[in-house]
């Protein structure tokens, strides 16, 4: 493992701690909704089932993104990071840098 490497993996582990955290604050935006109509009124409810549906829409794409970023891990480990994974040509590193889960090179992405 090279030192780009280390410096990539350390960018990622620290998104991926940045979206679990943020997975955890924003958990108890995701449960259901009561419907007790004693406790809270109609609009009310509405807002917190339109809370819900954000957040869980939220953290559908913090997932997609977590499982992006656990391949990359893997693809360091396994020695293949850096490299499109259909093209097998070398992906730069100013792309590495903006996005270091990036699994394909700008003409297979496109």
């Amino acid at each position: 493992m090279t030192a780009r490497d280390d410096q990539f993996r350390a960018a990622l582990e620290a998104e991926r701690d940045e979206l679990l955290s943020a997975s955890d604050e924003t958990s108890i935006d995701r449960k259901p909704v009561e419907l007790d109509q004693q406790s809270v009124g109609r609009l009310s409810r509405m807002d917190a089932m339109q809370v819900q549906a954000m957040a869980k829409a939220q953290e559908n794409r913090r997932t997609a993104r977590l499982q992006m970023i656990e391949a990359a891990l893997k693809r360091i480990d396994e020695g293949e990071f850096g490299f499109c994974v259909e093209c097998d040509n070398e992906i730069p590193d100013a792309r590495l840098a903006v996005d270091p889960a990036a699994p394909r090179c700008i003409k297979c992405a496109g």
